[in-house]
């Protein structure tokens, strides 16, 4: 299917989020679409999917112009979307949500539902019980139900936004695996947004770089990072070197640890992790990295062992206690979990504040708010709210809302679909907070990012921590292989 965008445009306020784009995509190819956090790429692909209309422009299919007035008119013209945060329902099962986009008669036809779905699992090389729960799945095994039931929707353009964030690496070769297939065997159209340009040099054959909502540059893949890089930003970004630091007095302790999950037992974890210090959490997606974050964060109550922040017993604390001491946890599902979509960023600002009074001083916490807006770089308005945000802009809001003098820091995927330079800009705040003594405990399916922000790195598998090393004694080969369980 041939697509093309002509002269698309979109205003949020004074912000011109796209600003006059026009692309032209023929079908068995594989686009990346490129740009730096804010630079419209999201909105476009969510204008292209039906998601949100343009406010002047053009839509082409097969040179036909076209208007979706939602995701489902754009998924039944052949177009469909898989977003960075799944639209799926927890509570339910696979096989009702897969039936929630897929059928809206009274009586339900599950004997076919379930051919159909493992028809598609089985040819695309994915891995699902669709008989499981939607809150038991990986960020990765979500997006394969999402993609599995826009390919039951005969799409045939596919628009995958950022989707190997926070993602495991065998996830991501299954994923790219299957794209390679759809696009270069059976015909199809696949966009793929990302800010990874050595994901766009592996999968993509053309790129089209976006900065501040207008269409910079084009090229054919393969080509230079440099090249990419200067179209994205301007210029190459410069990075400042790590500096060394000296660490404090143990901040965390995990004392013989155990904690049961209807999804995976970690057993066993000791571990002192000491103030200014940055642990690195590695394994393959559902390891136990995440169950131990969300349990040293007061989430998740251990069966037994022990968690000290700063000498003080927190085993048992609940969430909010815990935070109350100096315990911040950052989720890596952004609109899920770490913010709500309809509240305002002052709003978030006055919720996070660590004492409250009766009455709210609305201009004080206005102000409060531009000052973090300022401080973080958030491109948006005190009375913007968080869905109106982009993905990146939605990450610095979170970083935006941890208060200072914390003890510990819990980051889960904290760079997920940040550029380049927003990666590097947040570490540097992230280390500023060594400064007060904060201790960093992060994960991510990015084991470069793992090696290069590090101190230590503790690898899991199946539950199991099963060593801590130094990050500046392994190279990911062999940091791959320690999360594989190999020597």
């Amino acid at each position: 299917m041939h697509v093309e965008l002509k002269e698309i445009r979109k205003y949020f306020g004074e912000v011109k989020a796209n600003d006059n784009i026009s692309v032209s995509l023929e079908p068995g190819k594989i686009y990346g679409l490129l740009g730096e956090n804010g630079a419209g790429k999201s909105t476009l692909m969510k204008i292209l999917s039906g998601y949100q209309p343009q406010d002047s422009g053009e839509i082409l299919l097969d040179h036909k112009a076209v208007d979706f007035p939602s995701p489902a008119a754009a998924l039944g013209a052949g177009l469909g979307m898989l977003y960075q945060d799944p639209l799926d329902i927890p509570p339910f099962s696979i096989i009702d949500n897969y039936l929630l986009g897929r059928d809206n008669r009274l009586s339900l036809d599950y004997r076919t539902v379930i051919a159909e779905m493992n028809e598609i699992i089985t040819r695309y090389g994915f891995e699902a019980d669709i008989h499981a729960h939607i809150d038991t799945l990986s960020l990765g095994e979500r997006q394969q139900l999402e993609l599995v039931r826009l390919l039951a929707g005969g799409a045939q353009v596919f628009i995958l936004d950022e989707p190997t964030t926070g993602i495991s690496v065998e996830q991501k070769d299954v994923l790219f695996s299957s794209m390679r297939k759809l696009a270069h065997e059976e015909g199809k159209t696949i966009i793929l947004v990302s800010h990874k340009l050595d994901e766009v040099q592996e999968l993509c054959d053309h790129a089209f770089v976006l900065r501040r909502g207008k269409l910079v540059g084009q090229s054919t893949i393969p080509c230079p990072n440099e090249k990419l890089v200067e179209m994205m930003f301007g210029q190459v970004p410069t990075r400042r070197e790590r500096l060394p630091f000296d660490l404090g007095n143990p901040a965390l302790e995990l004392i013989n640890v155990n904690i049961s999950t209807y999804r995976l037992n970690v057993s066993n974890i000791n571990l002192q992790i000491f103030a200014g210090e940055v642990i690195g959490l590695a394994g393959l997606e559902g390891s136990g990295q995440g169950i131990l974050l969300r349990t040293i964060a007061g989430l998740i109550q251990p069966e037994s062992g022990q968690v000290v922040v700063s000498g003080q017993d927190l085993t048992k604390s609940s969430y909010h206690k815990s935070r109350n001491f100096g315990v911040a946890y950052c989720a890596a599902g952004r609109l899920e979990e770490g913010l709500v979509s309809k509240l305002s960023l002052t709003e978030h600002m006055l919720l996070a504040e660590p004492t409250h009074t009766f009455m709210i001083d609305w201009p004080a916490a206005r102000e409060r708010t531009n000052s973090r807006i300022e401080q973080y770089q958030v491109v948006g308005q005190p009375e913007s709210t968080a869905d109106q945000l982009s993905g990146g802009n939605q990450q610095r809001l979170l970083f935006a809302l941890l208060n200072p003098g914390l003890k510990v820091i819990l980051l889960e995927h904290p760079t997920r679909g940040l550029d380049v330079r927003s990666m590097d800009w947040i570490w540097e705040q992230m280390y500023a907070r060594r400064e007060d003594g904060t201790a960093l405990v992060f994960m991510s399916a990015d084991l470069d990012e793992i090696l290069e922000r590090s101190d230590r790195i503790a690898v899991f598998s199946g539950g199991v921590m099963s060593r801590v090393v130094n990050a500046s004694e392994v190279s990911v080969d062999q940091l791959g292989h320690m999360i594989g369980g190999q020597a």
